[in-house]
């Protein structure tokens, strides 16, 4: 079993990337907290989260991810 320094060590040494709050994300992605959790509740965005009761955190990757999907040419 593992004590809380070793798994909040693990997850800083984690290459899947940095876990953001809620509040961070709003701010990275530049809506409100309460848009993102409107998205969150109705899925109108897939944008993976990682939830422990009720402590939610997303990958800064998954963002960037996120971004790029929604990244527009220019064309129609």
């Amino acid at each position: 079993m593992h004590n809380a320094s070793e798994i909040s060590v693990s997850y800083k040494n984690d290459s899947s990337g940095l876990l953001l709050t809620p509040l961070e994300t709003a701010t990275y992605l530049g809506v409100s907290e309460r848009t993102l959790s409107v998205w969150r509740c109705t899925k109108r965005y897939d944008i993976p989260y990682i939830k422990v009761g009720r402590l939610v955190k997303y990958r800064k990757t998954a963002l960037d991810a996120f971004l790029c999907s929604r990244t527009c040419n220019g064309e129609g």
